[in-house]
């Protein structure tokens, strides 16, 4: 028996400007209406299979209710959902072209719903932003950012024709976040656009459908804690969460994924081996080779380097996608370079210029070090920074100490060199609770970085970290020059997510 849901209280920015020209084209909207959503047992299993990933046994569900009622809008927002789990783990360029021409299908058969029903926009909505996802992660910014505005645009007018339905929070209190995230310099756009929202507002939202809507609840809660975690900062208290969810579903893949990156960029890869090691197999998940990715930056930050390289070369044989194989290359590179096999080495540096993509910040990061290597100007001296760096990575700080301790700034030629040197020995301190030893070096880190624009993405690291720093010490006017200082420094790998982190950070502080 099929059952009905209660009807209660769901790198985006750079070229935002390309937009304007279609600013005030309205979406299409469908003629033919049809009844409201069904949400079978069926469907509602395969919702929360698909956030398991375990995506065969989710559209063997959707297949078996397609044969008792294809028409129902619930299915096409199912198979778009799937979709984009399956396209942002395989990168598969085949079936993204195939997924951008169904997606169109999918929200003519959505916008068949009646006028009264808020699933309607609901579902348009979120159909674009799957749309929207898929195609930033393929490199079609411009038409990717264009589908978040359509979806913003549906979801306020859902929330003004429907307030009391609150399923729509847990899309529009996404975009809020991201939409209060904007760094600064684009925020001129977001008004013309008629794009608002504050990050408050937006997490305020996406814990009201937590509180309020069951069926939505772990969709919006991941959604939080995404945030939480790559834009904002997590508290004690959702560290601890992202531990135990996992541990409440076994089966679920999704959160052991999530958990073994969060802790990994919180500097705790012992732990995160736990999650990786107890993360589940088989014929219903989707293919997830990445897997041994993050089992290779583990082994190369404890310094294991053969077993590291091996893990590379597995996630490389298994990989279909265009990301992080040049980060791979470099890693493979380094398990050479770092003892002494230098003519192995060779071998893989050259194979970073020559495959994969630069879209992500560690590819691009890669490509660079691969070409001054070349050049000549990576120096045998900075071994140490590049084993102390990992070491702190992965929370190995006694480690990582150690090594620093046999270098100076006088030891490196270069002022980038140096820099990285005083913010290596930065986070070092500041990771080992020594916070106030740790301000000198950052302060010296971002001086360098100021006399010299090659060193400038160490510099805006420093500065982010010292505004951290000053928040956490309720300063919050030296956080906020701090915050600030971060996002002045121009063309780095890491300028887009530093700059969003600064943005929120200064946008908690009420600037």
């Amino acid at each position: 028996m099929s059952m009905r849901l209660p009807k209660g209280k769901s790198k985006v920015y750079r070229l935002l400007f390309c937009l304007l020209l279609f600013a005030y084209f309205p979406p299409a909207l469908a003629v033919e209406e049809q009844s409201d959503v069904v949400f079978s047992p069926k469907l509602q299993k395969a919702y929360f299979e698909i956030q398991k990933l375990r995506l065969p046994a989710a559209r063997e569900l959707i297949d078996e209710e397609r044969v008792v009622n294809a028409e129902n809008p619930f299915i096409a927002y199912l198979d778009s959902y799937a979709d984009l789990h399956y396209l942002l783990i395989a990168e598969d360029r085949s079936r993204y072209k195939v997924f951008t021409q169904q997606q169109e299908k999918r929200l003519d058969q959505v916008g068949r719903l009646s006028e009264k029903s808020p699933y309607k926009r609901l579902f348009q909505a979120d159909i674009r932003l799957h749309s929207a996802f898929a195609k930033l992660k393929f490199g079609n910014e411009v038409s990717g950012s264009w589908e978040i505005i359509k979806s913003y645009r549906l979801l306020e007018d859902n929330r003004k024709k429907f307030p009391a339905f609150t399923p729509t929070l847990k899309s529009l209190g996404l975009l809020h976040v991201l939409i209060g995230s904007i760094p600064e310099n684009y925020t001129w756009i977001a008004k013309i656009l008629g794009l608002k929202g504050n990050i408050t507002q937006g997490i305020r939202e996406l814990r009201e459908v937590v509180k309020e809507e069951p069926f939505f609840k772990q969709e919006a809660e991941l959604i939080d804690l995404l945030l939480h975690a790559y834009t904002l900062q997590l508290s004690p208290e959702q560290q601890a969460r992202i531990r135990q969810w996992p541990k409440e579903q076994p089966d679920n893949l999704l959160l052991h994924f999530f958990a073994t990156t969060v802790l990994m960029k919180e500097n705790r890869s012992e732990e995160a081996s736990y999650f990786l090691a107890e993360a589940p197999v088989g014929k219903e998940y989707m293919p997830f080779p990445f897997l041994n990715y993050l089992r290779g930056e583990i082994a190369l930050q404890r310094g294991d380097y053969e077993e590291a390289l091996a893990l590379y070369a597995r996630f490389l044989k298994q990989y279909t996608g265009f990301n992080y194989i040049k980060d791979s290359y470099f890693k493979m590179f380094l398990c050479r370079w770092l003892t002494g096999r230098n003519q192995e080495a060779a071998g893989y540096i050259q194979k970073v210029t020559q495959t994969g993509s630069t879209i992500v910040e560690a590819d691009q990061f890669a490509e660079r070090i691969a070409k001054e290597f070349g050049e000549g100007k990576i120096s045998p001296m900075q071994k140490v920074l590049y084993k102390a760096r990992y070491a702190t990575d992965g929370g190995y700080f006694q480690k990582a100490g150690e090594l620093m301790k046999t270098v100076s700034e006088k030891s490196f030629g270069t002022t980038y060199e140096k820099a990285e040197f005083n913010y290596r020995m930065a986070r070092i301190l500041q990771k080992s609770g020594h916070i106030n030893e740790s301000m000198p070096f950052y302060d010296r880190s971002i001086a360098l970085g100021q006399a010299d624009a090659g060193a400038g993405g160490f510099a805006a690291s420093s500065a982010l970290q010292m505004g951290y720093i000053y928040q956490k010490k309720a300063d919050n006017q030296r956080a906020v020059l701090y915050f600030k200082k971060a996002m002045s420094f121009k063309k780095h790998e890491y300028k887009n997510s530093i700059d969003n982190k600064a943005r929120a950070a200064l946008t908690e502080l009420g600037q």
